[in-house]
């Protein structure tokens, strides 16, 4: 005699519901997440691609002035400072290493664009400060700037630019946070 119990059968289908709903469920998310992250990925690559169509316009329109984008950038940062910075402010606020920072006042120093100068408060600290010239430079740099960013732009209407404008200050909301500080 078989001496094994035998359990009452449960009825499968309901689990097998509960299966199928929860699969379906997960496929839904699954499926509205894609179109989400390939929204992501486009916007990504198109930010990518019209940030290297404006530094190779900037470039372009530096060529001329003789300055090339490492030098606009430590005048366009010496121009936010409160006061003449030290030589590691700079590399600093620039994320750069010191020694960058020596080879681009270097070369924008004997353009006469900017000089060292010495703390008035501690002789063994050198400043760096804008010349004339160095001024000068800058509105150059602003305005080749301004051009190169209305030639990418030139496809918006002033309503769609002022929208990308509140859009792009909306994402940048962390660096406009940060003071400008040398």
């Amino acid at each position: 005699m078989d001496t094994r119990t035998i359990e009452p059968t449960r009825d499968a289908a309901p689990e097998a519901a509960r299966d199928a709903a929860a699969r379906d469920a997960a496929a839904a998310r699954s499926a509205a997440a894609a179109p989400a992250d390939e929204v992501t990925g486009r916007l990504a690559d198109q930010l990518t691609g019209l940030s290297r169509r404006l530094h190779r316009a900037q470039r372009r329109l530096l060529e001329p002035l003789g300055i090339t984008p490492a030098q606009a950038r430590l005048l366009r940062t010496l121009a936010h400072c409160d006061e003449p910075p030290r030589m590691a402010d700079l590399a600093q606020r620039l994320d750069v290493v010191p020694r960058a920072v020596t080879t681009l006042v270097d070369a924008l120093e004997e353009r006469e664009l900017l000089r060292r100068v010495p703390d008035p408060h501690n002789r063994r600290v050198i400043r760096i400060e804008l010349r004339d010239g160095g001024r000068r430079t800058l509105a150059d740099l602003r305005l080749a700037r301004r051009t190169a960013a209305a030639e990418i732009l030139a496809p918006l209407d002033d309503g769609s630019r002022a929208a990308l404008s509140a859009l792009l200050a909306a994402l940048d909301q962390d660096e406009a946070a940060e003071p400008r500080r040398c």
